[in-house]
């Protein structure tokens, strides 16, 4: 049996201030951005240089959902973003104006620093050691 993860939701208030957050301060690619109806949309973004998991983009629909934007996981880190080189994204994420919030550290697994997404869920940039 062969299984993947492949998408993760991401609740957003707003779907092009999300995705101009992760394109344009992330430099994330837009995978697929299709509109299912008036309001709603499938919109896909991931990683440069990923073929794994993508992030889906969901508006929040209702009031309940609203209230997950920004704190989807009770203020735990949620999301890994895994790179080649964390001193290079890290300097561009900087150069961004991404909010850090842990600054980087080696660990026995890599070296890591924790930023926010533009909602304020909290993301690992992650380099591992080989």
């Amino acid at each position: 049996m062969t299984q993947t993860l492949g998408h993760v939701a991401l609740v957003v208030r707003d779907y092009d201030d999300a995705l101009a957050f992760f394109t344009q301060v992330l430099n994330f690619r837009v995978i697929e951005d299709t509109r299912l109806s008036e309001d709603k949309r499938w919109v896909l973004v991931a990683p440069p240089g990923s073929t794994g998991t993508s992030l889906l983009l969901a508006r929040a629909a209702t009031p309940e959902q609203e209230t997950r934007i920004g704190n989807q996981t009770g203020g735990r880190v949620a999301f890994f973003l895994h790179t080649d080189d964390f001193w290079r994204d890290y300097r561009e994420m900087t150069a961004r104006k991404v909010k850090f919030t842990r600054p980087p550290s080696e660990e026995a697994y890599g070296t890591v620093a924790v930023f926010e997404d533009l909602y304020g869920n909290q993301w690992d940039l992650l380099q591992l050691k080989k």
